[in-house]
């Protein structure tokens, strides 16, 4: 009886391949709503005051970027136009994205999405959402043993 050897690279490409049909089928018609050509890089951070979003967006022009909010979600979408002058050059490669761009960014209720601001400078762009005044930290004094018995 000769032993027969399985290849579990194959295996795991095949399931793979079945989940990314399954999601296709699930929403063919949506799909371009959620997945744009490209997606620019993003870093969240939060300080005491904001949560702020950094997106790297080179060649985008302020023109070609939309910021909007459904709920909690702030969705970032846009597009980056390829030069129109490719014809005069023979290009060997090109690698840069181009075409329309879609991200969407869960943000938490303690932020403040009628305060939003936008700058991008550089082919960055940076989103700050600040925090609800209501629900920023305080200081609670600690009064000496004898002054907390009044």
């Amino acid at each position: 009886m000769a032993i027969v050897r399985g290849d579990p690279y194959k295996d795991l490409m095949s399931l793979r391949e079945r989940f990314d049909r399954f999601f296709e089928d699930l929403l063919p018609a949506e799909r371009e709503l959620f997945e744009g050509e490209w997606s620019p890089r993003a870093d969240i951070r939060e300080t005491e005051k904001a949560m702020v979003i950094d997106a790297e967006l080179p060649g985008v022009q302020d023109k070609d970027i939309d910021i909007s909010v459904q709920g909690n979600t702030l969705i970032l979408r846009g597009e980056r136009e390829q030069e129109k002058d490719t014809k005069k050059e023979n290009y060997h490669r090109i690698e840069r994205s181009y075409g329309s761009f879609y991200r969407s960014f869960m943000l938490p209720s303690y932020v403040d999405f009628n305060r939003i601001e936008a700058k991008h400078v550089d082919g960055l762009l940076r989103i700050t959402i600040p925090k609800k005044a209501e629900l920023k930290p305080k200081k609670v004094k600690v009064l000496p043993r004898t002054e907390a018995k009044k």
